[in-house]
């Protein structure tokens, strides 16, 4: 009980001081982190931002192997980039961040994603593609071709850079021509079709589009490539052209040819049309040829593209007096120079119109000073635009100017046009102290032709309150003694400087919440630190405290320091010992080591704290050590069971002290408990030291348990028969042929009977003797053997059967549903016999399915002939799902053996594994339920029956959806009456059981008697294939109002509500029924007697008959205990209430005469009792008498006073204790003196006797109520058979114990 009070004292204690320190945590969002990939090495990357409930100062970290690329501020947690970082070669890893305190390291793994994909995919070749095909129907291009081949390239790595292409449209778009061509995934154009220049198209144009995976950040670039037919007509095309041309420059060449034959007439060529009318002319040789200069940047709305329509005409007219011509498009793309270079635009994207008046070189923003790094310049409005397209468009941008150092431009690099930030770069170089305007260039350069220009940007910096209070330290380490006043100083040193002035620089002092604050204050104007609260300063609970004292300006700028609080402690703590000490050895085995646990909550490192251990004097002490600095304690030497009481049930306790070195010196006391566990340690011996036995040859006996051949017998000395039970078991060559089983004779004794199997012969032949080799044991899997050896002899005998090739019977592997046909297997047997004729028979067949026997199925799937050759017979009946495994148990049968000699070899199994197909229906399990519908009970959408079902296939395949195919209603009288839509069913599933629950879809009409027949269908869902279905038909009987049965009660219908579950229990016992409630009501006051309520229910059997009223009553009066229980909750009426007066009178006169009879019969027998017990009481006072005689005889001494039997007093002033009387009451006339003998119990109530000087009670020693009492001694004989002793002057006390002088029976 101390111990527990001082368990609950220290219990918060050790609270306190496990919560004395808790770890820091990074917030929850520190768990990934996306970089843009232009991030500027040097540039802030992000913060590690973490919390710590004891405000201690934390330091950040980083570590793993792609660290490098960053740098951690140890106190702040800002990371800035060390490493430029490159999205193509490392997309995404992971680095390892931390966040530690003075006492505790936290870490946790960080993910950083690099930005944005920068590379978009390109065809290699963008510019316009011309290519000409033959008509199909000439040989030069068959269908499968290769037309063209097309390269896009996209620069990204891993899956954003795989490149996908696609046809997205064919013009002309016909039926013919949308599946003409393919595209491989190599780019190549493949002909998938015939062509035809007189019925199809004589030209093509097919769009192309390459996609990558990565594309969110650039869209997908598409390229065109017009495919044209070269026939007997005219082949034009597209081209391409260069901004800037000069004039004559030639484009392109048509031509026309004139499918007429013989002399074909000049051709003549004209551009008929042109969306740029004037840019290109054509000459009689069909050249087309630039007629000026050409500015692609015109053309931007038109895809940079001419359209030309040429003709070709005939110089003559044609056979019908018309001019024969024929006319293309042609489209030629204009190509971008390098004529620009990229200016700067005071206006923002997209409202940008680019026009001379926007473009400026003078630009004007703002910031705060010490903005953090990549904080934009606010009011800066800076677009750059260069018209060029590709790379000629492309320009770098930097900074220059005086004070570029301090700031970064982004982006640094782009494309046409895009918006400008100056974003501040270092931080402390934006100070508006050392100057209020900073000035930098914007230099935006072409990435090809290195022209540049230059922006002047002009920024202002606004002044903030940018000084905080400083302390000269971080850390102030202090010490105050344990228990120190209210108002001690602990320090009034420590003060905060702030280098701004007026109100900024006014500072005032505070301690921030945490742990101590309520202990510990500071002056907010002197920052002098002093004791709070001096009684709770308690070093046990908390030997150091954290304090964050902060320095706060008029600018509401502050700072703070850390004040790491120490108290200095006393020796006013015991040593705590953790846990209870319980140790199970075995012994002789077993060893001991347990290292006892404590602890002192003074400081460690001093007296106050070291802990001593040492033994405390005990019994068994001299076989442990204990190491009196570790507190390790070990036997010294292997345990003995039997060396400790037996008393103690093989528990030694042994008590440790615990003590401190401290000034006063604390100790604390704890029991180890050591059991030492029983082993079996004696080896079982046999009676002999070897044993012969002899058997004939094939001679396995008559008897059911075999041939006995012999008898071993062996003792074991254990004493527990968990120890001493002896097992036998055989070994040596041939012991395979023979069993034996043990005998337990009693006493460590057993004995072993040899025999042989009823089924097993020997035969002399192979082995004459066999040299077995008995082992008997104890059932201990660790123990050892005693072994002895067995000679059995076999007698000869002409016999020799054949045998089976073990190898021939491996196992083999056969499909289902006809899949194999034919031999499959080939049994081989054996004999020694010269002269044989052997056969293989067939024995048995085993059909199993996952291990469980199935029965006959598979009997007639494979054959076994005379030869051993096995063949499948039914190859279309072999089906997995009823049987996975087919043993054939095959022998082989000598028809030459000798009559009288076995003939036969073993048998033998061949095991076939049968290989599973897709081939089940659904199938129903049988359902051992009756379903009964009460009309007037049967709700819609409420279950009335249930089916399920199962299907061996497995997936989708054994999915079952049910359905209900039909419903007949069965009349009485026979007839059949059809239902649609009265029931619906709900499917549900568990493991690999389906479940539908049929129910009604409306009420049903309670006038119908009879069955409802509801067939159910379940089909499962296979995913190829047609589904598999099974039908079942199930039968719901209905019950009339007819065997509507009324119970009265006689309490309220509430109470007989409250009561129903206790009532349908008792009607079930008693009914063997289910009971369907269906009303409780009150009664009219008016037509009450002793009913105030009555229960309505039916009493349904699971066939579907129900009870009838006559048939209930019948059945609960045949049920005593259930009419008992049903009265006790208030039935007074079984149907109406007049036909129960009478019956419920006979009932109480029966009750009445019964408990007359019983009475009568329970004061008879106490009366008997009561007699037998005086007689008994007079016999024990006569022996007492007798007893008394023979002691006066014996000693020669009379008493001086009497003995009082059953008690310890025995003189004539003191009265018996047992009885209340004086000892004249007890009628002993004989008694007439006393003497010092009487003064000591003759009887057996010493031990419980009863001091009346003390008025004390002892505890009786206890017997076991089944432990029978002993025999009492004959009186007499017992005094004088010690007649001799008291003749010797050895008498002492009394001279006999005689129990049944014990008076506490009366």
């Amino acid at each position: 009980m101390a111990r527990l009070w001082l368990s609950c004292f220290l219990l918060p204690a050790l609270v306190v001081s496990v919560a004395a320190n808790m770890a820091p945590k990074f917030l929850a969002n520190m768990t990934s982190v996306i970089l843009p990939e232009d991030l500027p090495v040097g540039a802030q990357a992000f913060w590690l931002v973490a919390e710590d409930p004891d405000n201690d100062p934390l330091t950040y970290g980083m570590s793993g192997p792609n660290a490098y690329f960053f740098t951690v501020t140890p106190n702040t947690g800002e990371v800035t980039l060390a490493s430029a970082l490159d999205y193509e070669t490392l997309y995404t890893f992971k680095v390892t961040i931390s966040v530690s305190d003075p006492y505790t390291q936290v870490s946790r793994e960080m993910q950083v994603i690099r930005g944005r994909q920068d590379e978009t995919h390109r065809f290699r070749r963008t510019r316009i593609l011309l290519t000409s095909i033959n008509e199909g129907e000439r040989p030069t291009l068959p269908v499968g071709s290769v037309v063209f081949s097309v390269l896009a390239v996209d620069k990204d790595m891993g899956p954003a850079g795989m490149v996908v292409y696609s046809i997205e449209k064919v013009i002309p778009s016909t039926g013919d021509s949308e599946h003409l061509f393919r595209i491989l995934a190599n780019g190549s154009i493949i002909l998938s079709g015939s062509l035809s220049y007189n019925n199809k198209s004589a030209f093509y144009q097919l769009e192309l589009k390459a996609c990558v995976s990565g594309g969110l950040h650039h869209p997908v670039l598409p390229a065109c490539l017009p495919v044209h037919l070269l026939c007997q007509g005219v082949l034009l095309g597209r081209s391409q052209g260069a901004r800037g041309t000069c004039g004559g420059t030639s484009v392109l060449k048509v031509e026309a040819v004139d499918g007429d034959k013989g002399i074909n007439d000049p051709v003549i060529y004209s551009i008929s049309n042109s969306t740029w009318p004037g840019w290109f002319d054509i000459g009689a040789d069909g050249v087309i040829r630039v007629n000026g200069s050409l500015d692609r940047e015109q053309l931007l709305e038109e895809d940079e593209e001419v359209q030309l329509q040429v003709t070709a005409t005939e110089t003559h007219l044609n056979i019908y007096g018309q001019e024969a011509k024929v006319s293309i498009w042609v489209t030629v793309r204009v190509l971008d120079v390098n004529d620009h270079k990229p200016e700067f635009y005071n206006c923002s994207l997209p409202a940008c119109t680019f026009t001379p008046e926007e473009a400026q070189v003078n630009f004007t923003g703002y910031v705060d000073e010490h903005a953090s790094p990549r904080i934009p310049i606010d009011d800066l409005t800076m677009v750059v635009y260069d018209p060029d397209k590709g790379s000629n468009g492309t320009f770098l941008l930097s900074l220059g100017g005086p004070d570029a150092e301090a700031f970064s431009v982004s982006p640094e690099r782009a494309a046409g046009s895009a918006s400008i930030q100056v974003l501040v770069r270092v931080s402390a170089l934006v100070d508006y102290e050392r100057q209020t305007v900073m000035v930098v260039q914007v230099v935006a350069t072409d990435s090809v032709s290195q022209n540049f220009s230059i922006a002047m940007v002009t920024i202002h910096l606004r002044d903030i309150n940018d000084h905080r209070p400083t302390f000269p330290q971080s850390l102030y380490i202090l010490r105050v003694p344990e228990h120190s006043a209210t108002g001690s100083v602990v320090t009034d040193s420590i003060h905060a400087t702030d280098s701004d002035t007026g109100a900024w620089g006014q500072i005032t002092y505070s301690l921030l919440p945490g742990n101590g604050v309520d202990l510990f204050q500071v002056d907010p104007v002197s920052g002098t630190v002093t004791v709070r609260n001096g009684e709770l300063l308690d070093r046990e609970i908390q030997a150091v405290y954290y304090l964050t004292l902060q320095a706060t300006d008029g600018g509401n700028l502050s700072s703070s320091t850390m004040l790491q609080i120490h108290l200095l402690d006393i020796n006013d703590n015991a040593p705590v010992v953790s846990g209870s000490y319980n140790i199970f050895v075995q012994e002789e085995e077993g060893n001991v080591s347990v290292t006892i646990q404590a602890h002192d909550n003074d400081e460690p490192g001093t007296n106050n704290s070291r802990l001593l251990f040492s033994l405390l004097p005990g019994p068994y002490n001299h076989n442990f050590s204990l190491d009196p600095d570790t507190g390790l304690l070990r036997n010294l030497g292997p345990l003995d069971r039997e060396a400790i009481d037996p008393a103690l049930g093989g528990r030694i306790v042994l008590t440790v002290l615990v003590s401190d070195c401290g000034e006063p010196v604390l100790s604390t006391e704890v029991n180890v408990t050591i059991t030492v566990e029983d082993i079996n340690d004696n080896l079982p011996i046999f009676n002999q030291s070897s044993y012969n036995f002899t058997v004939k040859e094939e001679d396995p006996g008559t008897c059911s348990l075999g041939q006995e051949i012999g008898v071993v017998k062996a003792w074991d000395a254990d004493q527990t028969e968990v120890n001493n039970r002896i097992s036998f078991s055989l070994s040596g060559s041939g012991a395979n042929y023979f069993m034996i089983r043990g005998l337990v004779l009693g006493a460590g004794w057993a004995e072993g009977y040899l025999r042989l199997p009823p089924d097993v012969s020997l035969d002399y032949e192979t082995q004459p003797v066999f040299n077995l080799t008995v082992s008997a044991e104890n059932p201990d899997p660790q123990g050892s053997e005693t072994i002895v050896d067995v000679h059995v002899n076999v007698k000869d005998v002409n016999d020799n059967p054949p045998t089976l090739d073990v190898a021939s019977l491996r196992g083999i592997r056969v499909a289902e549903n006809g899949s194999q046909h034919g031999q499959v297997a080939v049994v081989v047997a054996s004999d020694v016999d010269t002269s044989t004729q052997l056969e293989i028979q067939l024995v048995n067949i085993l059909c199993t399915k996952a291990g469980v026997d199935v029965g006959s199925l598979c009997w007639g799937w494979f054959s076994v002939v005379a030869n051993g050759s096995v063949y499948i017979n039914q190859s279309k009946a072999i089906d997995y799902e009823a049987c996975d495994l087919v043993t054939l148990v095959v022998r082989a049968c000598d028809l030459a053996t000798d009559p009288g000699f076995q003939a036969y070899s073993n048998n033998g199994s061949l095991l076939i594994t049968i290989e599973d197909i897709n081939d089940n229906a659904p199938y129903f399990l049988p359902e051992d339920k009756t379903f009964v519908i009460i009309p007037e009970l049967v709700l819609p959408n409420r279950e009335v029956a249930s089916v399920r079902a199962r299907d061996d296939d497995s997936g989708n395949n054994g999915l079952i959806l049910f359905s209900i195919l039909r419903v007949d209603f069965i009349s009485k009288d026979g007839a059949t009456i059809p239902f649609q839509g009265i029931f619906w069913i709900s499917n549900s599933s568990e493991a690999d059981v389906f479940t539908g629950s049929i129910q009604p879809v409306t009420s049903l009409d309670s006038t119908l008697q009879g069955t409802y027949q509801v067939t159910v269908q379940a089909r499962d869902t296979p995913s190829v294939g047609p589904s598999l279905e099974a039908n079942t038909t199930l039968n719901l009987f209905t019950v009339d109002q007819s065997y509507r049965s009324r119970l009265q009660f006689s309490i309220p219908k509430a109470e007989v509500g409250a009561n129903r579950q206790a009532i349908n229990e008792a009607l079930t016992q008693a009914t063997r029924t289910t009971v369907y409630i269906v009303d409780i009501q009150d009664i009219d006051s008016a037509a009450r007697a002793r009913a105030h309520s009555y229960l309505d229910a039916y009493f349904v059997f699971p066939n579907g008959s129900a009870l009838t009223l006559d048939e209930l009553s019948v059945m609960i009066r045949n049920d005593q205990d259930s009419l008992m229980q049903l009265l006790q909750l208030g039935l007074v009426v079984l149907g109406s209430q007049e036909s129960q007066e009478s019956d419920l009178s006979n009932q109480l006169i029966s009750v009445i005469i019964g408990l007359g009879v019983a009475l009568l019969l329970v004061l008879v027998i106490m009366t008997t009792a009561f007699m037998c017990v005086r007689k008994s009481y007079n016999r024990k006072l006569r022996a007492m008498k007798a007893a008394k005689e023979a002691r006066k005889t014996a000693a020669g001494v009379m008493p001086s006073a009497p003995a009082i039997p059953g008690t310890n007093m025995y003189n004539n002033e003191r009265a018996n204790p047992m009885l209340n009387l004086s000892n004249k009451d007890l009628g002993l006339e004989y008694l007439s003196s006393s003497n010092d003998l009487d003064c000591v119990s003759i009887n057996s109530l010493d031990d419980n006797s009863v001091d009346v000087e003390k008025n004390s009670e002892e505890v009786k020693e206890y017997r076991p109520p089944h432990t029978p009492p002993e025999p009492d001694p004959e009186p007499l004989s017992v005094v004088l058979s010690r007649q001799q002793a008291g003749a010797s002057g050895q008498l002492e006390g009394p001279s006999y114990t005689n129990a049944g002088l014990d008076t506490t029976d009366l």
